[in-house]
């Protein structure tokens, strides 16, 4: 299956703004792309390209005063199958984990594990554990937590999220992956491009997307508490402990964004592919008024494009 994936993204700043963007995919995913992934702009500049702590693919750049386009229109190679189920993927005991997963057990900025932990245990100390507790998590949030736009904020944690039960594709990410440390399951937060393959088609407009990945059975399998079943062709951009390590962009200075369209879609044949130019102009403004405020970021704060909203 090929699937060609991409975004048009348009900011706008009062004066040059230092900029890092995660809007590459992940290295892991590098034999599969047939169209590459680069970053382009209007106006043209260079990009610094780096890896992360994380080993999140970065660039680093200085946006000018005025308007600045950035997008990318490439197409990845895909099995075509659903993520894999394993229900005999065993939970691992915590002396038994591996040094470089533990990071993954404990809270981070989004998912206060202090704030929750009394709360897992009762909801599922006694059930099941390994696989079937995630499967067992990702029920439970999927069933009490309201999917809405109008719900997202960008400073919402998963201990709002459990006691307002109200939310986005990121926010359901934190929740699950908040109870699963709670369960002393290492779990961190993944974000990238989820289309609607094999599956029906979602009237609202194509956004970046959030989910979560556990440790199990000494490796690290896909959940999503959102949409809560196997999905094919996820494209990966980035993992970290939750939204704060891979925002999509991080300022250090003011800028809005004023125009956001993103695809994710099967073709047929590299023919289909005719790529996104400069002349191209064809952005669809924020669909989510809130999304878009939390897009406008200030010195050193962090501000992660709506990717977690679909």
């Amino acid at each position: 299956m090929l699937i060609r994936f991409g975004y048009d993204l348009t900011f706008g700043c009062l004066q040059p703004t230092p900029m890092v963007v995660m809007l590459l995919t992940h290295p892991s995913l590098a034999p599969s792309l047939l169209r590459p992934d680069a970053i382009h702009t209007g106006p043209a500049m260079a990009i610094e390209d780096h890896v992360d702590m994380f080993g999140n693919r970065c660039g680093r750049l200085t946006a000018p005063s005025g308007p600045l386009r950035m997008w990318c229109d490439a197409v990845a190679a895909d099995s075509g199958l659903p993520e894999p189920v394993d229900r005999s993927a065993a939970q691992h005991a915590v002396a038994d984990l591996p040094a470089d997963t533990l990071a993954y057990l404990s809270g981070s900025r989004y998912c206060e594990t202090e704030e929750l932990g009394e709360q897992a245990w009762k909801l599922f100390g006694d059930g099941p554990t390994g696989w079937d507790r995630v499967q067992a998590v990702c029920d439970w949030v999927n069933a009490n937590v309201t999917f809405g736009y109008g719900h997202a904020r960008d400073n919402k944690t998963a201990h709002d999220v459990f006691v307002e039960r109200t939310g986005v594709c990121r926010d359901f990410a934190h929740l699950a992956i908040t109870l699963c440390r709670c369960l002393n399951i290492p779990a961190r937060y993944a974000s990238g491009y989820l289309g609607d393959i094999g599956v029906p088609a979602d009237p609202n407009p194509m956004d970046f997307s959030a989910w979560f990945e556990v440790y199990l059975g000494k490796s690290w399998y896909t959940f999503d508490a959102r949409h809560n079943r196997p999905r094919i062709g996820r494209i990966l951009m980035a993992r970290g402990r939750d939204a704060a390590d891979v925002a999509m962009t991080t300022s250090f200075g003011a800028h809005r964004l004023t125009s956001f369209k993103v695809w994710t879609h099967e073709i047929q044949s590299l023919d289909d592919f005719d790529g996104l130019t400069r002349d191209h102009v064809d952005p669809l403004a924020c669909h989510n008024e809130l999304s878009c405020q939390g897009l406008v970021s200030g010195q050193h704060l962090q501000a992660a494009l709506p990717a977690a909203t679909r």
